[in-house]
């Protein structure tokens, strides 16, 4: 089926881009352009005509990639014209009136692109990200996976057991040979170094996620302490209500923000105190769930909430920095219980020290989301597959292969599976329009 999409974003323009792709594509561009096709891979200005009355809808550029060299594999062709409302409308209605195409779903040239073969399925998921991306280290980690350097390392692996496999295989087509005790051995040595091998993959504290999705940044603490305040002052807008009324905030708001150039969700709380209110108990839920799922939290407090310090044991831990806020209005003295937590006395309103506050979350990011490796993985999806690769591995190495050489060898085949779903290597059919779905429409 030959498929069309505006690939640039809705709305008014300087220039408008549409992409064809699909067996009718050539056909579609002679009947809207009354002009042979360019040649290939070279930009032609013609004219876009109406189909029904050969009126002039508007000239534009046309470039055609005849199959295979295109980015789906496909005959696939691009229309550059001006980004009027007008005339996007004219051709998108002129496209579907040759009854030769239909409009693309999201991600749907990506997918095509995928299923020819022309990228392999990290690499597909990459381009969505770095569609999707806001911050330069986004950028760089969706760039570092479309070059390949992730699928060629779990490509590698999976070559890896596929020959120890075929080892194992060439035993079940001469069941008459015995297998030497050293080729045995070495097997389990192999699959060990494999498995310690992906372990150290797994072993990123999440890098990949983190960068991809943002690092998680929960503001807790007791309600009128300034955690709305200091949300409004990250955002350099007014995100959260700022009110004297204790218990303002009841649901958890949220904001992205580039923090030096990292990807940050910031979330701003209910004010954590005993309540009998059975809204504001559900906002406090919320608050410790957030807390809870927080790469870093943000617990702030003023130098009155004497009350709130029996919560700090449940909200601090290593990944949280306390900061004592409002210090303008009282003569502050770190009491003794707070010491352990070495708090930083700050003004929100008057910012004061919040640039001690800032450079300390920098610190923390920049080790957080620092990784010397050029293996990511990006979603719970990998991690999955990669984490049941390993169980079929340790299954095999816990069987006597002499005794169980055919159920020792589907372990493998298991193993082989799982790293296969990771890069597109095997039937994926059931996560293709979920990955895709991600996409704009155009991609």
């Amino acid at each position: 089926m030959t498929i069309f999409a505006l690939s640039s974003a809705p709305g008014q323009s300087g220039v408008a881009v549409f992409r064809i792709s699909g067996p009718e594509t050539g056909n579609i561009i002679k009947l809207i352009t009354k002009s042979d096709l360019p040649s290939p891979r070279k930009a032609k200005l013609l004219k876009i005509n109406n189909i029904n009355n050969s009126s002039l809808i508007d000239e534009g550029i046309v470039l055609w990639f005849p199959a295979p060299n295109s980015y789906t594999g496909e005959d696939m062709a691009e229309l550059h014209v001006h980004g009027s409302r007008g005339v996007i409308t004219e051709i998108q209605n002129n496209l579907l009136n040759t009854k030769k195409c239909r409009m693309a779903e999201a991600g749907e040239f990506t997918k095509i692109a995928f299923v020819n073969g022309k990228i392999n399925l990290l690499k597909a998921e990459a381009i969505g990200d770095l569609i999707a991306a806001e911050t330069q280290i986004q950028i760089d980690q969706a760039q570092s996976i479309i070059r390949g350097k992730s699928f060629l390392k779990f490509q590698s692996i999976r070559e890896k057991i596929i020959k120890i496999l075929g080892t194992m295989e060439a035993k079940i087509d001469f069941p008459e040979e015995d297998i030497p005790e050293n080729i045995t051995e070495n097997i389990k040595n192999e699959v060990e170094n494999i498995e310690i091998e992906i372990k150290k993959i797994l072993d990123d504290n999440k890098v990949g996620e983190k960068i991809r999705s943002g690092f998680k940044i929960a503001i807790v603490g007791p309600p009128n302490s300034g955690k709305s305040s200091l949300m409004n002052y990250f955002s350099k807008r007014d995100v959260s209500i700022v009110s004297e009324i204790a218990g303002t905030t009841r649901d958890v708001l949220e904001t992205h923000l580039n923090f030096d150039g990292y990807p940050v969700i910031i979330s701003d709380t209910a004010g954590i105190r005993a309540s009998k209110d059975i809204i504001e108990k559900e906002g406090i839920k919320l608050a410790f769930k957030k807390a809870e799922e927080a790469d870093l939290r943000i617990v702030i407090i003023e130098p009155k909430n004497v009350e709130f310090f029996g919560f700090l044991n449940d909200l601090f831990d290593k990944s949280s920095i306390l900061l004592v806020n409002k210090t303008d209005l009282y003569d502050f003295k770190v009491p003794e219980q707070l010491k352990k937590y070495n708090p930083f006395p700050i003004s929100v309103l008057k910012e004061t020290n919040i640039d001690k506050v800032i450079s300390e979350i920098k610190y923390i990011l920049k080790k957080s989301l620092f990784t010397s490796t050029d293996v990511f993985i990006t979603r719970e999806r990998h991690r999955i597959d990669l984490n049941n690769c390993i169980q079929s591995l340790q299954d095999f190495k816990n069987k006597n292969i002499n005794e169980d050489f055919d159920k020792a060898a589907e372990d493998l085949r298991i193993a082989v599976r799982n790293l296969g779903k990771v890069v597109g290597k095997v039937d994926v059919e059931e996560i293709l329009s979920s990955i895709f779905n991600d996409f704009c429409i155009g991609k």
